[in-house]
């Protein structure tokens, strides 16, 4: 091979392994470990010396080398300085904004947020932190809402269950002259589609529980900085207490393997179902970024390598609520539950309008989210036409 930058489909396979460290094991080991010993006092002062906590063991609670190789790798894939292990995906993005968020700040969110970091950020009202959202269309326009007191923007592109596509270097060229951290969630594409430090963005957080692990079995957050970003957000993570498990790092590092190949197949399985679902009797239409007819389309486009495997499904706006039920009830493949990036195929009811601003979510009918698993695809397709089929029944019926 020769001495370019290699792609990052090699990345995944190599990066933050040293082999040649662990006497030729492929694998590091799981360091489950809470006291450090030193030899001496001196020793001990050293290592206190360091902010950080990074150059020398300290305490488990600031990481092992399994934390240091996830990191690494997670840093490497993702283009960025380094990065920081949390507890949970949510963890991830709490340690993020409350890295910078002050009492007296103004905060800029997307309407198109995870549900759980919109109650987050609404809950800082109590530190004194105004959050306000914004509609995830806006680009360059998120600098009419800037403020003097504004010091950050949180985009999730695309959006949770609505799947809007942001223009996010319009939203970070605008932002970084005015000193805006730029923060982004990225748990959707993964560093195999999208690598947001590349537009601009200057904090990347990741719900690590669902793709980098892949297999629904572990719960772990990371949040990837730039080398400006690193310092604020690793002292948040030390003073909040953030830790993750040894076990969950493990299964992470070890999920970084065989993303790339996932993340392929998730795609694959994905679109494939999403042009079907789009065809089908009682189907209002598809939310996917990688089909034509999505309005980000052009968007992901430009800024996407790959789509990974969820994506929205809204039925017809007469079927009501009980139709959402009968055609949940009928499915066996597609399990009913939340979180995605597992080798299962799951779906779950969503109600945007219920956490969206007034006008920001075009949408009439039951919404849907179906994440694409690694079942046969005719399998999942008779499966969904099965939920499907207990529609006729209810037609008329309306909210």
């Amino acid at each position: 091979m020769t001495r370019r930058q290699r792609t990052t489909a090699t990345g995944f396979v190599h990066a933050g392994s040293d082999p040649a460290r662990r006497q030729g094991y492929v694998n590091p080991p799981v360091h489950r470990a809470s006291t450090v010993l030193y030899e001496d006092v001196a020793e001990m002062d050293a290592s206190q010396a360091d902010p950080l906590k990074r150059a020398m063991p300290v305490y488990g609670r600031f990481g092992t080398p399994t934390t240091r190789a996830f990191e690494d790798a997670l840093a490497e894939l993702e283009g960025g300085y380094a990065s920081v292990t949390t507890c949970s995906g949510l963890a991830a993005v709490t340690t993020a904004v409350l890295a910078y968020a002050r009492a007296g700040d103004h905060i800029l969110v997307s309407d198109s947020v995870y549900v759980p970091t919109r109650k987050f950020c609404d809950s800082l009202a109590g530190l004194g932190v105004e959050t306000e959202y914004y509609d995830p269309g806006a680009g360059e326009a998120i600098g009419d809402l800037i403020r003097p007191r504004t010091r950050l923007v949180y985009l999730e592109s695309p959006g949770s269950t609505t799947f809007d596509v942001q223009d996010v270097p319009a939203i970070t060229a605008v932002c970084r002259p005015r000193g805006v951290v730029t923060l982004i969630d990225n748990t959707w594409a993964t560093p195999a589609f999208c690598r947001p430090l590349d537009l601009g963005a200057d904090v990347v957080v990741h719900s690590a529980t669902k793709y980098l692990t892949g297999h629904a079995d572990s719960i772990l957050g990371a949040v990837v900085c730039t080398e400006d970003s690193f310092t604020p957000v690793r002292q948040a993570a030390i003073r909040l207490g953030q830790c993750a498990g040894a076990d969950d790092v493990y299964l992470g590092l070890r999920g970084l393997r065989t993303l790339g190949v996932r993340m392929r197949e998730h795609q694959r399985q994905a679109t494939e179902l999403a042009r079907w679902a789009a065809k089908q009797p009682g189907v209002a239409r598809v939310l996917h970024p990688a089909l034509p007819e999505h309005p980000g389309h052009d968007l992901w486009l430009r800024d996407f390598s790959g789509a990974a495997g969820p994506f929205g499904l809204e039925l017809e706006p007469r079927f009501g609520p009980e139709a959402v039920d009968t055609v949940l009830g009928r499915l066996r493949l597609f399990g009913l539950g939340h979180s995605y990036g597992g080798y299962e195929s799951l779906v779950v009811p969503t109600d945007p309008a219920a956490h969206r601003l007034p006008g920001t979510w075009a949408g009439r009918g039951p919404l849907l989210r179906v994440h694409a698993g690694f079942e046969d695809i005719d399998d999942l397709k008779e499966d969904l036409a099965a939920g499907l089929a207990a529609l006729s029944p209810h037609a008329g019926t309306s909210h």
